[in-house]
């Protein structure tokens, strides 16, 4: 729940920089287990139409797009152990179509929140002439190399180890709380991850743009993480 929330915080934040707002935007996610559920339950409850979720067995297409009750039906999905969305498409009145990705579909954002390397080039090149704005990688390295490598030239790309990285945050949250002795509400572990994302996102995007590669998350990710490493061990004495 905490990496889809955290992943969702992290593209509400690289919107707002552009001046433009999750609300209103269609999206397409894969998968439909904790991740997802997390992501599509924080999409819908900012207002974005969500469109796609996905299975082993394919994907449903909600033109409508995901209400409350249709994130409330993932948990059923995950719950019968059966691997599969299509129930998903009898109960609410959505297309099915079995054996295939949802980057076919047309999308503002898509969030793959499955599998590693479920997104790749080609899936990639769809998303881009089909006019979406934005991937964010919510699974755990769900983009091949040559997706993200062709997404990054062309168009805004979140990398994982940035944007999915509510679900260890809030786990440092609840290892702070147990040493503290402390009792955070749901509310304020929310606001927390919150701000941990949008800091994240802060700290990519400015060592980017330090070293000439403004918008570039993924050098960006990759420099922050290793001056925030190298900071760390000039101050014990390593180096």
């Amino acid at each position: 729940e905490a990496t889809g929330y955290g992943t969702v915080y992290f593209a509400q934040h690289m919107l707002k920089e552009k001046g433009q707002d999750i609300k209103g935007k269609t999206v397409a996610i894969s998968g439909f287990g904790n991740v997802a559920w997390g992501a599509a339950q924080k999409l819908v409850q900012l207002g974005a139409k969500l469109v796609t979720i996905s299975g082993p067995d394919g994907y449903i297409y909600d033109e409508k797009g995901l209400t409350q009750e249709g994130v409330d039906y993932m948990l059923e999905l995950r719950a019968s152990n059966n691997d599969v969305v299509e129930p998903y498409a009898a109960k609410f009145g959505a297309k099915f179509f079995a054996k295939k990705k949802p980057w076919e579909v047309k999308c503002d954002i898509a969030f793959p929140c499955a599998i590693q390397n479920e997104l790749n080039e080609e899936d990639a090149k769809q998303l881009v002439a089909n006019g979406c704005q934005m991937v964010v990688e919510t699974s755990n390295m769900g983009c091949t190399a040559e997706a993200v490598k062709y997404l990054n030239s062309h168009i805004t790309f979140a990398p994982g180890k940035a944007a999915n990285a509510g679900g260890v945050a809030v786990s440092g949250l609840e290892m702070s709380q147990n040493s503290l002795r402390l009792s955070w509400t749901f509310e304020e572990v929310d606001e927390r991850l919150h701000n941990i994302m949008v800091n994240i996102y802060k700290n990519a995007a400015d060592a980017a743009e330090r070293y000439g590669m403004k918008g570039n998350l993924v050098a960006g990710a990759n420099i922050a993480g290793f001056e925030k490493i190298a900071s760390a061990m000039m101050s014990q004495g390593v180096v």
